[in-house]
């Protein structure tokens, strides 16, 4: 009986390890901060393991958090990446000038930190332009740039300089005079019909929260970029630009061939149809992987 016992008691053991040893290990998630160019401090999180690594950055006034559900259903594949742009989050907060520009550089810093050889650059709103300066200074790194409702939307900025500029003062100049009820205004238009009343009170409170003098600075270059660099910018991307656009009320058609649009979806299509929007996002970094763009 005892050699038995013995038997039975190693068996389980053996057991126990092979399996610890079979069962798939939960990808860990770390938070680090690295210094930009600039000084300011960014912090930002990585998740999972994999090729291409997927970088994704906020847009206007947001931050990190909005892009949970993205980690959630790619961290099992793929390396994700996001972080609190300068001015946003728990990243600093003394640049003087919130230029696309030095955004640009907060994420090519994060990139270079984390040594990363593949990466797919996610950016949504904002973040989009902020994507494509950060993919000028990361060159062969970045397979491809995916803008969210940011590129080839019924929202364009003149190209005269002139028309911009006061095109950006008329928009602006609500921020500067009350910018909590200006903001409020502001994204609450930005929902599709139906959208859920939480996450328009989530996003209203994150943007009434967010430093003012930081908003209106980053509104303005903003425009300043899009008058400056677009189409151009995005023609020079050519096939490693992909968009994934909103579509309200179902009845918009794509304004570009590189477009995948999401019905009954406002601008903020990650946090009102993220299943959808994850479909999207994975063929295309499908498409980046394999070589055929899909």
């Amino acid at each position: 009986m005892k050699m038995q016992s013995r038997f039975l008691l190693a068996g389980s053991l053996f057991a126990t390890l092979w399996l610890g040893a079979c069962t798939p290990k939960a990808p860990t998630t770390a938070i680090d901060t690295v210094t930009t160019a600039d000084q300011v401090t960014i912090q930002y999180e990585t998740t999972g393991r994999g090729e291409p690594a997927l970088v994704f950055v906020h847009c206007w006034t947001c931050n990190r958090s909005y892009w949970d559900s993205q980690v959630e259903h790619f961290k099992g594949r793929n390396q994700v990446v996001r972080l609190d742009l300068a001015g946003h989050g728990e990243s600093g907060k003394t640049r003087k000038d919130y230029t696309i520009e030095t955004f640009g550089g907060d994420v090519t810093a994060v990139v270079e930190k984390l040594g990363l050889k593949k990466v797919i650059l996610i950016g949504h709103s904002m973040g989009g332009p902020v994507s494509v300066e950060a993919a000028k200074k990361l060159g062969d790194r970045v397979v491809g740039v995916v803008g969210v409702d940011t590129f080839y939307t019924p929202f364009q900025v003149p190209k005269d300089p002139k028309k911009a500029e006061e095109m950006a003062k008329g928009f602006i100049k609500p921020f500067e005079e009350n910018y909590s009820e200006a903001s409020a205004k502001f994204v609450s238009n930005f929902f599709a019909p139906g959208a859920d009343p939480a996450l328009i009170e989530r996003v209203s409170n994150t943007t009434r929260s967010t430093d003012k003098v930081m908003a209106n600075s980053a509104m303005r270059n903003i425009f300043g970029w899009y008058q400056a660099n677009s189409p151009a910018a995005l023609e020079a991307l050519g096939p490693k630009l992909r968009n994934i656009n909103a579509n309200p009320k179902g009845d918009a058609k794509p304004l570009h061939p590189s477009v995948t649009m999401i019905s009954g979806a406002g601008h903020f299509i990650p946090l009102e149809k993220p299943v959808e929007f994850n479909k999207a996002l994975e063929t295309i970094v499908t498409g980046y992987a394999s070589g055929t763009r899909k």
